[in-house]
């Protein structure tokens, strides 16, 4: 594998789900409200890093498909709109405090990778998703843990 980044980002499928990624092609990740969150997105996200796309708030929860990061890190715009549910009064054009990247479909998984189920790989121990008490929106994944989760997946070739 190369020098990409792999990342998981959660999303609830009722809002957000991976069939409307499909259906969009590409989407910006707007609406991140967390400092760790936001600084994975604005400094460490590449063009062409992996992205597990994985469905919260569900039953059951689970990894649902793959995405691309498609967009380098800029402004999250809803930041600055008074009609967004994400606006933020304290930032400004000139400082902004929210950022974000656009993510593109690449698949989805023939069936979901249901938590429960990753809970049960030895070789997932140690990943963000699994600790108690993670809830982050925008998670760091690991090469060999990328490989697992692909390999679970049915999925041969790693490369996007």
């Amino acid at each position: 594998m190369s020098d990409r980044g792999y990342w998981l980002m959660k999303s609830e499928p009722e809002s957000y789900g991976i069939d409307h990624l499909a259906r969009d092609g590409r989407t910006r990740w707007d609406g991140v409200r967390n400092y760790r969150a936001r600084n994975f997105m604005r400094d460490q996200m590449r063009v062409g890093d992996g992205v597990l796309f994985y469905h919260s708030s569900t039953e059951p929860p689970g990894i649902a498909g793959l995405a691309r990061v498609c967009s380098e890190p800029y402004p999250d715009p809803t930041q600055f709109d008074s009609k967004s549910k994400y606006y933020d009064p304290d930032t400004t054009q000139e400082e902004p405090r929210w950022h974000l990247v656009d993510i593109e479909f690449v698949s989805k998984f023939e069936e979901l990778l249901p938590l429960a189920f990753l809970r049960e790989q030895a070789a997932l121990e140690g990943m963000a998703l699994l600790q108690r008490g993670q809830r982050l929106s925008v998670q760091p994944v690991t090469p060999a843990q990328w490989r697992h989760v692909l390999d679970l997946a049915g999925i041969a070739d790693a490369r996007l």
